[in-house]
């Protein structure tokens, strides 16, 4: 049983999956630290810096190693950290070439090390949802291309657009999200191994050596300089996350939004008993997007937390480096939720393209009186048409007849345009701009 909504048996599989459980917990996170310590025992080995047979040691006992995480707990309250617990168990494991374990790093170097090589593998999960998200919002957005619908703005019908212009947004944003991903991992994923100070004193001369060798073991890049409290990389991660979900939240409340009964434009999938209210037999609860939404809320404050721990003092945190214990995972479990649950949402979203369509029409043409103003701009100029048609339309909103029959009342537009040039201009299908073809652009650009 778990106290947070994270470990909860309840709510854990709302608020994140499986596979990204799995990257950061205990088991895994110690089994990280005994890699790095296996890594740098082979790379010192390999340099000369511990004896070549204390290496293969350490890394034939490590591999096999059963850690008591009883004492593991009880020495990590009391040390403050986990990796000095760790070294003394795996010093024991490793008999005579125990000594050599830890040689020349400290605690920050292997946990460090430790979360790069978990945000690679968890970055590979949130990499691949987004690539597999995408999909689904190209094959959405060009099946409706050409879906006619209000678009709105300040909650109010705007202009005509269509739904695949709305999904090609989505899907462009996305984009730009699977092009931040892959542009930050070399940033990131970079060994952290520099000693106390972060001067590699305690290798010598092989410092450098050393810190290259490990990198090869980890397969990660070397880094310029040591990062002990240059906390930009996974900052950097953390927030990109929060943009990302960011995305996915506004997606979220289009579609909660649109599901309401008085739009009903769109539908998350339907399954028996999703989504049902305790008292009222007849809601459809927008679940999915409501998970995903509270997601990104989570997201945005881990990533808020993650430039808190940017402020460092000197050549080792006393504090902000903790944070980031909290904030890491966090924010990935709650990153995995949301990209599950919009994977899930919009793979079986259920358009309603007859209501959309209904929809645009209950101003009764009011929404294209842009359309009838470029109409007859040619005939009388464009701030002329402006006020000639804004009083068809407060005629047309005054008696409830449609904007077409109050144009016709107006000698001055029917001097100009008769009623089949004015019904054309009426139909909101006729003034989608370039919506279809950005559809296309976004489609046919993705990398």
């Amino acid at each position: 049983m778990g106290s947070t909504v994270f470990e909860s048996v309840l709510f854990r599989d709302m608020f994140g999956t499986a596979a990204m459980r799995a990257v950061f917990d205990d088991r895994a996170l110690v089994g990280r630290y005994v890699e790095v310590e296996i890594a740098l025992a082979r790379a010192e080995a390999r340099m000369g810096v511990i004896p070549a047979d204390a290496g293969e040691a350490i890394a034939r006992a490590a591999a096999t190693a059963t850690l008591d995480f009883d004492r593991l707990k009880r020495e990590t309250d009391n040390v403050g950290y986990p990796i000095l617990p760790v070294v003394a168990q795996l010093s024991t494991l490793c008999g005579e070439a125990g000594r050599y374990v830890h040689w020349g790093a400290t605690t920050q170097d292997i946990m460090d090390t430790t979360t790069v090589l978990q945000m690679r593998a968890a970055l590979d999960l949130v990499a691949a949802d987004v690539e597999a998200l995408r999909q689904v919002l190209v094959a959405l957005a060009t099946k409706h291309r050409d879906t006619p619908m209000a678009g709105r703005t300040h909650l109010q019908q705007a202009l005509p657009v269509t739904f695949g212009y709305k999904v090609a947004i989505w899907l462009a944003a996305l984009d730009r999200h699977a092009e931040r991903l892959a542009q930050l991992r070399p940033r990131v994923l970079v060994v952290q191994f520099a000693g106390a100070a972060g001067t590699l004193a305690s290798i010598g001369g092989k410092g450098f050596d050393v810190q290259r060798e490990l990198a090869k073991e980890l397969e990660l890049g070397e880094p310029a300089s040591t990062w002990h409290v240059a906390r930009d990389g996974f900052a950097e991660v953390i927030n990109a996350l929060a943009l990302i979900t960011g995305t996915l939240g506004k997606i979220a409340f289009d579609v909660m939004i649109m599901m309401s009964t008085e739009y009903g434009e769109v539908f998350e999938p339907f399954e028996h008993g999703r989504g049902a209210s305790s008292t009222m037999p007849q809601k459809r609860n927008p679940i999915s997007s409501e998970l995903i939404l509270a997601a990104s809320k989570i997201v945005r404050q881990q990533a808020g937390l993650m430039l808190d721990a940017l402020v460092t003092d000197f050549e080792r945190a006393t504090g902000p480096w903790h944070v980031e214990w909290a904030a890491i995972p966090e924010a990935f479990l709650a990153a995995s939720s949301a990209l599950h649950q919009a994977k899930f949402m919009l793979g079986g979203l259920i358009v309603d393209a007859a209501r959309m369509r209904r929809n645009l029409d209950i101003t009764s043409g009011l929404i294209v009186a842009e359309a009838v103003m470029m109409g007859l701009a040619p005939h009388m100029g464009r701030q002329v048409a402006h006020d000639v048609v804004y009083a068809s339309c407060r005629q047309a909103a005054e008696t409830g007849t449609s904007l077409l029959d109050a144009l016709m009342q107006s000698s001055e537009v029917t001097s100009h345009l008769d009623r089949d040039a004015l019904a054309k201009l009426c139909d909101p299908a006729n003034y989608l701009g370039l919506a279809p073809q950005m559809v296309d652009r976004v489609v046919a650009g993705r990398g």
